[in-house]
């Protein structure tokens, strides 16, 4: 169990330095936006399936630098075929809510509550978490969200209901916005996310990036 039960009342988290092995740093505390942006302004994160708030700086941390995206060729000719439209904030809690509910290989549950999806719903009305839509025909099969601060990007969770649907969102946002972006935090290893050229780097790493890109 981690060492640090975090107080409702009181701003604080402590130094990721004291984060468990497996990067469990705190427990505790709320989803306030105030807390949320403390949190990803200092490296940490909040991922747990049911109260209380846990509260995670993983090192190393598995991060994607904008100028290190890779498109394969099969994906190269799906995003110029031009089959789907890619938007931004077009619809963010219905994008939220298609992650919490979207089929998890391996898992029986999702970690995006419905706190939550409140929680993130009041950083968007504040302009520091956005949404990226893939659509197909009017309908959407994909898409992805996460918390902004400066040129830092913090990913959230993205889904896809057809083949490929959230790697054209990602990687049409990237694109769009590689000269804005400094670093996006993809926080723990996928597959999905490795084949487009996300990486592990140290946490002091990590952290000196955002520390230096947060305005």
């Amino acid at each position: 169990m981690p060492l640090f039960h975090l107080p409702d009342n009181e701003l604080y988290f402590p130094p990721v330095s004291l984060a468990e092995p497996d990067g469990l740093l705190a427990i505790g505390g709320d989803l306030s936006p105030e807390r949320l942006l403390l949190a990803y302004r200092s490296g940490i994160f909040p991922w747990y399936n049911r109260k209380p708030i846990l509260w995670w700086s993983p090192d190393p941390r598995f991060v994607l630098f904008p100028e290190a995206l890779k498109v394969s060729h099969s994906m190269k000719q799906i995003l110029k075929k031009g089959n789907f439209r890619i938007s931004v904030n077009e619809c963010f809690e219905t994008v939220v809510d298609r992650c919490r509910t979207a089929p998890r290989e391996g898992q029986d549950g999702t970690w995006i509550t419905r706190d939550m999806l409140r929680a993130y719903s009041a950083l968007h009305r504040q302009g520091f978490a956005l949404s990226v839509e893939c659509w197909q025909e009017n309908e959407l099969v994909g898409g992805l969200y996460g918390v902004k601060i400066g040129r830092c990007f913090f990913g959230e969770s993205m889904f896809a209901a057809v083949s490929n649907a959230s790697k054209a969102a990602f990687i049409t946002f990237v694109q769009a916005h590689a000269a804005q972006l400094a670093i996006i935090d993809c926080q723990v290893h996928t597959p999905h996310l490795a084949s487009l050229g996300a990486r592990f780097i140290s946490r002091i790493s990590f952290l000196d990036t955002v520390q230096r890109n947060l305005d």
